[in-house]
């Protein structure tokens, strides 16, 4: 049977911005003229290191759902602690935390997603809250038709509710849909329901900022662009 992809959900954390690059940014311009002199990338992944434990919170039922920026904000108290910080007022933990809102992208990504968008529905199906994503729309130009995040299925990945949420909300079935994402944990939720439909568009940025990323173009020509012509779920998957 030849599948049509429809629409491409794509993650955005690691996948199409550079969250440790834009953190350690804002941590610096924050800290340092206050006398702090840290490892700023260090301080990054920290402060992400602290962001699955605090979604499986609500995952696992244990707290109500809460937006990603209330959660980053309570990992940035954390965060803060670790490294021995205490100076921070109540206003310069606000503006920090909103670093999250203001990630830049991957050289590659906003030419691939302009290319893509003229065949296909796109939309973030991402962590992030609305607002969140919004932001990051505006600062990078991206071209969203929909904005779909957890705060849409009241959830967070990779709980199956998110994606099945993103799909109903275009009124798509599973097999009309492509998960695009960096994270193994990601594609492996998504490939469940929509068996599998998934692109690994760059190499995980979770562990090594440094090793060499895939280009973006590769999803366009070697993954996304093949189910323009009917291609097979066969064809597809990895």
């Amino acid at each position: 049977m030849m599948l049509v992809v429809k629409a491409l959900f794509f993650d955005v954390f690691g996948t199409l911005v550079d969250w440790r690059t834009s953190i350690a940014r804002d941590a610096e311009a924050t800290l340092k003229p206050r006398g702090h002199a840290l490892d700023w990338a260090a301080f990054a992944d920290a402060w992400r290191g602290e962001y699955q434990g605090a979604m499986e919170e609500v995952r696992s039922g244990r707290i109500a759902f809460s937006k990603l920026d209330v959660l980053h904000r309570r990992n940035l108290e954390l965060t803060l602690k670790h490294f021995g910080v205490t100076d921070l007022d109540e206003a310069d933990k606000r503006a920090l935390n909103l670093a999250w809102h203001r990630l830049d992208a991957w050289p590659d990504v906003l030419a691939g997603l302009a290319r893509l968008k003229t065949k296909y529905l796109l939309a973030p199906v991402s962590n992030g809250n609305i607002s969140l994503m919004v932001d990051l729309a505006r600062r990078n130009r991206f071209l969203w038709d929909a904005i779909l995040a957890a705060e849409i299925a009241r959830d967070y990945k990779p709980n199956p509710r998110v994606y099945l949420a993103s799909a109903e909300a275009f009124d798509l079935t599973l097999d009309a849909c492509m998960m695009v994402a960096a994270h193994s944990n990601d594609l492996a939720a998504a490939a469940a329901l929509f068996a599998p439909r998934t692109s690994r568009g760059r190499p995980s940025t979770d562990r090594d900022a440094a090793r060499p990323r895939q280009a973006f173009r590769s999803i366009l020509l070697l993954r996304a662009s093949k189910s323009l012509r009917g291609s097979s779920r066969r064809e597809v998957s990895g």
